[in-house]
């Protein structure tokens, strides 16, 4: 079966005296089994890496979860401590390769951390510790030494009439695993919410006049991909637009021969 190239974002992490550029297992699995496609691991070396190269060489880019924050000199907010770990190679590297990929017409999907990077590299702004804001609800993962117990489903959101995603899923209301401290604040001005928690939180963006699928999602899809119909569902309408954009590619290079 063809497998199309899909760009994943790495971390930066030191274990084994030694600097590892890695991404977690889950997101690769979910990119091979649920969206049909072949992960390729960026590493985050910022703008020493040539974006259009990449992006002429894959045919979407995925943007994972991570235990790290985006920096908050980013976006003007408080780069304490607190707000931390931070990872500021991987920033240098996602936020230029998001932009570039929405220009080129690049299918994306962001995940996670990788929503807020999309909010952020679009001019947002992310609000931190939202568990302490009034009338919020605890989006952050049970305290439990099992990962299943973690990332179980268990949160409603509702998905808005009309949007992609309600074209994934259907519009009303469906149930996620999002586990998160952090969330959007002010919307970046290329973007359309299109989903919401009961208290109000973005749970799903997309790119407003995309050439092509260029979605957001601040709960884990990969973790239940291979069990979870709606978790499937996403990474299936992710595999489905990269290769239209595959083919599209193809016929264009046959055209020019």
């Amino acid at each position: 079966m063809h497998q199309p190239l899909v760009a994943i974002s790495t971390d930066v992490r030191q274990f084994d005296n030694y600097t590892w550029h890695a991404a977690p297992q889950q997101y690769l699995e979910a990119a091979v089994a649920g969206a049909g496609v072949f992960p390729l691991l960026v590493p985050s070396f910022g703008d020493r890496l040539d974006f259009d190269e990449l992006l002429s060489s894959v045919d979407g880019v995925m943007v994972t979860g991570s235990k790290s924050n985006v920096h908050p000199s980013l976006y003007g907010g408080d780069a304490s401590e607190a707000n931390g770990p931070y990872d500021p190679a991987r920033d240098a590297t996602t936020l230029p390769l998001i932009r570039r990929a929405i220009e080129r017409g690049v299918p994306l999907l962001a995940i996670c951390r990788g929503i807020q990077e999309l909010n952020v590299a679009l001019g947002g702004t992310l609000g931190t510790e939202i568990q302490e804001r009034e009338g919020s609800l605890d989006h952050r993962a049970p305290v439990s030494d099992h990962q299943d117990e973690r990332f179980a489903i268990h949160q409603a959101i509702s998905i808005k009439p009309g949007s992609c995603l309600a074209g994934v899923f259907g519009a009303g209301e469906i149930k996620v695993n999002s586990l998160h401290r952090q969330a959007i604040d002010r919307l970046g001005s290329k973007l359309e919410i299109e989903a919401v928690a009961t208290d109000g939180t973005v749970e799903a963006v997309s790119v407003k006049g995309a050439r092509a699928f260029a979605v957001g999602v601040q709960w884990h899809p990969e973790y239940w991909v291979n069990s979870d119909s709606n978790s499937a569902k996403i990474f299936r309408a992710f595999g489905d637009a990269v290769r239209l954009h595959a083919a599209a590619k193809a016929g264009a290079r046959a055209a020019a021969e």
